[in-house]
């Protein structure tokens, strides 16, 4: 940074303040000290930076599963809009392993963050209290439990009942819902949802149309024969999430059932049949989360509203408008 206000002929901090796009600097000495950061191939030291301020310009961000087309979304949108604002993001992959969660979410968080990001498996935050000032904490997807910050998520009972109801629209009466685990609050709210389209459709609850262990494809294969083998099996499915849905995948063409995604995935509208699905919108949680962790920093003394609930928006595709007469 010396040579740069020697090059320019400023001094070092009108250097810094240029960098830090200090709007009182005069349009003349700006070009003049970007034209020798130009010449010089000058790069800020972000180390000293960490030393001087405490923290580093990185967000850390922690999902359950990277490979997750939701969750990959999420890391994509919040590495882009980090990078507009001349920051790195660090990901960590908590896994469905609850006892994971912590090692992992801390061993981030002593890096000195600017801030983190994340979705949680656990039903306990409280082991961030001692975060929450150093650093904003804001959670996607997923609200926090025991611990008082910024939530950004998808409201799952909601879209549960209007991917159930569109089902029901289309006249089928037995409607079977696909899950993964119901130890996580987006797949509960979700089976709620789906409870509550029956109900105010009359429609009688059958425990024996709720099959879960759906996210792989053994175990999609396994929920699929299940429910083919009731009495009187069902005509459609609510799938509660992206995962439960890939795992279907291989089996759409001759499933026999109408399907609705809670959740989009790659190439979701060109399989066979194309699939309906319940857009959950994670590039827009992805970029809310990540200004509002600026704003906090920007403004650590004002005060935000600390719950956002998006609505998931139905997609209507071919996969949900099978003959109810297709099954017996």
């Amino acid at each position: 940074m010396r040579d740069v206000a020697r090059e320019a002929n400023v001094s070092v901090k009108t250097v810094s303040r240029v960098h830090n796009n200090d709007p009182h600097v005069a349009p003349d000495t700006r070009d003049r000290v970007e034209a020798a950061i130009r010449r010089m191939g000058y790069l800020p030291n972000t180390l000293a930076t960490t030393f001087r301020d405490g923290r580093s310009a990185v967000i850390g961000i922690a999902v359950p599963d990277i490979g997750d087309p939701y969750f990959s979304a999420i890391v994509r949108e919040v590495d882009r809009t980090a990078a507009q604002h001349h920051m790195l993001t660090v990901v960590a992959g908590i896994g469905g392993d609850p006892s994971q969660e912590r090692a992992r979410v801390e061993a981030l968080m002593s890096r000195r963050l600017s801030g983190l990001i994340m979705a949680p498996v656990t039903n306990d935050q409280s082991y961030l209290l001692p975060w929450v000032d150093q650093a904003p904490i804001i959670f996607i997807d997923r609200r926090p439990t025991r611990l008082a910050v910024d939530s950004f998520t998808t409201d799952d009972e909601q879209g549960a009942f209007d991917g159930t109801a569109h089902l029901l629209a289309h006249g089928h009466r037995r409607v079977a819902f696909l899950g993964d685990t119901l130890s996580l609050a987006t797949t509960a709210a979700r089976l709620t949802g789906y409870r509550r389209a029956l109900h105010e459709a009359e429609r009688p609850w059958s425990p024996e149309l709720v099959v879960m262990d759906g996210a792989t494809r053994g175990g999609a294969a396994l929920a699929v024969q299940t429910l083919a083998c009731l009495p009187e099996p069902p005509t459609a499915l609510l799938s509660s999430n992206a995962r439960c849905t890939i795992a279907l995948a291989p089996l759409l063409r001759n499933l026999g059932l109408a399907v609705v995604s809670f959740g989009d995935f790659p190439m979701s509208d060109v399989l066979e049949p194309a699939v309906t699905i319940l857009d959950q919108h994670p590039h827009v949680l992805a970029e809310m989360a990540v200004n509002r962790l600026l704003d906090r920093l920007a403004h650590p003394a004002k005060r935000f509203r600390r719950r956002q609930v998006l609505a998931a928006t139905l997609v209507e595709r071919d996969s949900c408008r099978l003959p109810v007469t297709t099954r017996p």
